[in-house]
C-alpha cells in the first residue's frame, strides 16, 4: 500500500460491506424469487439516509479503485 487510493479502497469496501450488510429488507427470502405481494416500498426516515450514504460510499470505492488503476 503506497498511495492514499489503496487506503481509500480498502476503508471504503469495508465501510460500504457493513452499510449494505445492516440494511434490512423487510421482505423474507421468496421476495427474491416473486414470491412477494409487496409491489413498491418507500424509504423514510434512516432507512433513506442510511441507503443514500451507502450509495456515497460505494461511489467512492468504485472511483478510488478507478484512479488506483490509471495512476
Amino acid at each position: 500500500m503506497d498511495s492514499i487510493f489503496d487506503y481509500l479502497i480498502v476503508i471504503t469496501g469495508a465501510l460500504a460491506a457493513l452499510l449494505i450488510l445492516i440494511q434490512t429488507r423487510g421482505a423474507n427470502l421468496g421476495a427474491g424469487f416473486g414470491g412477494s405481494s409487496e409491489i413498491n416500498t418507500v424509504r423514510r426516515g434512516a432507512e433513506r439516509s442510511l441507503h443514500q450514504i451507502t450509495i456515497v460510499v460505494v461511489l467512492a470505492f468504485a472511483l478510488s479503485l478507478i484512479f488506483s488503476i490509471l495512476k
